[in-house]
């Protein structure tokens, strides 16, 4: 997403959010949470994380079942391509902060892969939030049974900046697949399902925290299957790129279909090294505060896996000073990496 486009979109969602003045003179907010397909995990989770942290003026006080977010503020997920544009649009500070995943903020703050001739050095980290399941997924009547049945294939790797096209190489390269031997489209997933619908497409791949909508709509339909990533190639994948864990889709989770091996990556929510220290300190505190703890539960499946236990799990990137400020006062800090 270059700068135009995502400024366009932060200017969209945040008319959308216009709000009264604040109260007796309270400063008034705004904090972009840039998030990914609306199709996808990203955004309803954003969402779920806009509403925990937002504390427009005039709430009710926290205490008598209030808003329990930083006073004055209002956080609004924005749409957009994806992990590699987050953290693009972050570095550059055309949002607040960003969701991402784990190894392509680590791939930016150290400069490599994609980054390795511009890194993001700015780069840093309020939580961990939870494991993304990589789907590919299938069509049907397209006989695809293993990786190999792929070449020649019409097959979206989702579109260049996001997060899923950069693993889908990788995971393809390690079963020895190039890209240029396939039908390759670059689409992201809700057109992708649409193709697959019109008998356009033949598999796509998708990072996403499990039910992601637009798999569990195709499922119901009958159409589709989801390819396992386990045997030898998962081991060499997990050895190769050491970000990936293993992981298991339950069965029934998208209708008739059975427990799916394949691999994850954490999702963590990043912010510039640029952003004020209070005030990350505040978002963190709103975040883990336990009487906000139903707008994560009653939002999507994976928002109720976001965890104080888990926050500082597999952070190889330096926290942001106010986090780190909030994770020492709870003595937390020392199973994760600090600037």
């Amino acid at each position: 997403m270059d700068r135009r486009t995502f400024l366009t979109c932060a200017a969209g969602a945040l008319a959308g959010a216009a709000f009264a003045a604040p109260a007796s003179g309270q400063q008034l907010r705004y904090f972009r949470i840039a998030t990914g397909s609306p199709v996808g995990t990203y955004f309803p989770v954003g969402a779920a994380l806009a509403s925990v942290i937002s504390n427009p003026p005039g709430s009710r006080d926290c205490r008598t079942g209030g808003s329990c977010g930083v006073p004055g503020l209002i956080a609004v997920a924005i749409s957009t391509e994806g992990s590699i544009a987050n953290v693009s649009a972050v570095s550059a500070l055309l949002a607040d902060s960003a969701l991402a995943q784990a190894d392509i903020v680590y791939a930016a703050v150290n400069g490599q892969g994609a980054f390795r001739q511009r890194p993001l050095r700015n780069l840093r980290v309020i939580t961990n939030l939870y494991p993304e399941s990589l789907h590919l997924v299938v069509r049907k009547s397209a006989g695809i049974k293993k990786f190999r049945d792929l070449i020649g294939r019409r097959v979206s790797l989702d579109t260049p900046g996001s997060g899923t096209r950069s693993n889908a190489e990788l995971i393809l390269d390690v079963h020895g697949i190039q890209p240029r031997q396939l039908k390759l489209l670059e689409v992201d997933p809700a057109a992708a399902a649409d193709m697959m619908e019109q008998d356009q497409l033949d598999a796509f791949f998708l990072i996403a925290g499990y039910p992601a909508p637009i798999i569990e709509e195709l499922a119901r339909s009958n159409l589709i299957d989801i390819l396992p990533i386990a045997g030898a190639e998962s081991v060499r994948v997990l050895k190769r790129h050491r970000f990936f864990a293993r992981d298991s889709i339950p069965g029934g989770t998208y209708a008739g279909i059975d427990t799916v091996e394949t691999l994850s990556i954490g999702a963590q929510w990043i912010v510039p090294a640029e952003a004020e220290e209070s005030l990350i300190y505040w978002v963190t505190k709103a975040l883990w505060n336990p009487r906000s703890r139903h707008l994560l539960d009653g939002g999507h499946p994976k928002a109720r896996l976001i965890k104080i236990e888990t926050a500082l799990a597999g952070v190889a990137t330096p926290l942001h000073p106010g986090a780190e400020r909030y994770y020492r006062e709870l003595g937390r800090l020392a199973a994760a990496p600090t600037q």
